[in-house]
């Protein structure tokens, strides 16, 4: 999911791990689908829109730094590349929203009821550990994303105000530990995932951010007076050859976080009303959606890398490549922080709800798990308060927290998660099931394309892991534990 990321047409996401529920079909009624529930009303437009609110999310501030790693060349190349293979991938995910007939086949509300379906077996609990796995790394990302966007207003406030002559260094702990304890108390809410404006605050904060970073790299490439970077890269000197071909493997990370939706595209397509079928409007809105976004991407990349060249920053509104405007920073900064807020609890919602179901069905008569206590709350109706959620989702919080706190490199670990999500959710499950659903031929040419599409993605991932993998290890050499300063 991919931190690419986001996070707005995430309010699916409490879903994914759900068994669907067949309901009863309401014969003859014009308000009904097929399946009983109420018509479906979406188009090409709203799905369109789901999924560019959906993908247009923090991944977006790395882009910059990766395309300075790989250079004019080589960066908008890979961009395209990732663009066309989730398109591709997408398209072959639309066909499993239907098992076996297109038009009047069973549906799968989820990714997770399309594993099921169609493939079953061991590869559901596969695809759920990779799930529940990449949403727990997600968690640990945007713990440091916005402590470091936290961190940035005080520092360009400090920087400001001393004239540019205080370097303003300070620790990000204590701002990791603000955002701990906010998502301490609102993790609280049973629900929070169904707060229908909740992807609304999160899509507008999420294109208010981006915009602004376009816009100041505009403005700085202009009071340049010209396109900086070159070729191929960042130059030998300013690292060495070891670290070029390794941050270059982590770059491809960066970037397939950036474009990582699949795991939400069934429950978009979900929305779809029918006729047409739901496959052919969703081929069309993952084409649409998927061109805008590798627009606005290839826009915010290629100008914050002609902006700052070689020292393009890891996090381009963060990196301090920005001094002025201050308090337009300062927006930015702030909006990436509520947007942050509201994502960390959208995705940790399946890991809360996944853990409190397997330990209701063990110990259903638990006086810990089950007894709630009603809290009265002025002016609305009484809280209940349950000691087991209160217990558990604190201490994942703070799980997310020590671990951001130990290891804060925002880089490295969105490489990390785009290497960890993007072969198996964009990639190998659509892929087996587009052959299973379709009964491809073993061997056939059709079979052996798409096995060779599937390796050649996995050893880019194994590429890209190794690349953020490495650039932790370096992190690490140079960096005390709980003593980060920026």
């Amino acid at each position: 999911m991919q931190m690419g990321d986001n996070i707005a047409a995430t309010n699916h996401h409490h879903q994914v791990f759900n068994v669907s529920i067949d309901v009863p079909s309401q014969n003859g009624s014009k308000c009904f689908d097929d399946d009983g529930r109420l018509n479906r009303t979406g188009t090409v437009w709203t799905a369109s829109a789901h999924i560019i609110t959906a993908v247009i999310g923090s991944g977006v501030l790395s882009l910059a730094w990766a395309i300075a790693q790989l250079g004019w060349v080589a960066g908008p190349a890979v961009m395209f590349l990732f663009s066309f293979v989730t398109y591709y991938t997408s398209s072959l995910l639309t066909d499993c929203y239907r098992t076996a007939d297109p038009v009047s086949g069973k549906r799968n509300y989820t990714y997770m009821d399309a594993v099921r379906s169609i493939l079953g077996g061991a590869k559901v609990k596969a695809c759920g550990l990779i799930q529940y796995l990449n949403l727990f790394g997600i968690a640990i990302g945007y713990t440091i994303a916005a402590s470091i966007s936290m961190m940035a207003i005080k520092r360009s406030n400090c920087f400001h105000e001393s004239g540019g002559n205080n370097p303003c260094h300070m620790s990000s702990n204590a701002y990791m530990i603000l955002f701990g304890v906010m998502e301490i108390f609102l993790s609280q809410i049973p629900d929070f995932d169904q707060i229908w404006w909740l992807s609304i605050v999160a899509a507008v904060m999420s294109f208010t951010y981006s915009a602004i970073g376009l816009a100041l790299g505009i403005v700085q490439v202009a009071a340049n007076g010209a396109f900086k970077g070159s070729l191929t890269g960042i130059s030998i000197g300013t690292v060495t050859q070891t670290q070029k071909i390794w941050r270059s493997f982590q770059a491809l990370g960066d970037i397939a976080f950036a474009y990582s939706y699949s795991v939400i595209l069934i429950e978009i397509q979900d929305t779809l009303k029918s006729p047409p079928e739901e496959s052919k409007t969703m081929k069309k809105a993952a084409k649409l959606s998927i061109a805008v976004t590798t627009a606005f991407y290839m826009l915010c990349g290629c100008m914050g890398y002609a902006a700052f060249g070689d020292f393009a920053p890891g996090n381009l509104l963060t990196g301090f490549g920005f001094y002025n405007p201050f308090w337009l920073l300062d927006i930015a900064n702030a909006a990436i922080v509520v947007h942050l807020v509201g994502a960390y609890q959208v995705f940790c919602q399946p890991i809360f709800a996944f853990v409190e179901k397997q330990v209701a069905e063990s110990w259903p008569d638990g006086y810990f798990l089950s007894k709630e206590f009603k809290i009265p709350v002025p002016g609305l109706l009484p809280y209940k308060l349950n000691l087991f959620r209160l217990v558990w989702r604190s201490c994942f919080v703070i799980l997310t927290t020590v671990i951001s706190m130990l290891l804060p490199f925002f880089n490295d670990v969105v490489g990390i998660l785009g290497a960890l999500g993007f072969w198996p959710l964009t990639v190998y499950f659509p892929v087996e099931m587009y052959i299973a659903q379709k009964k491809i031929t073993k061997w056939s040419t059709r079979w052996m394309c798409l096995q060779m599409l599937s390796m050649a993605c996995l050893v880019l991932s194994i590429i890209a892991g190794a690349g953020s993998i490495v650039g932790v290890v370096n992190d690490v050499k140079a960096y005390t534990p709980f003593k980060t300063t920026y």
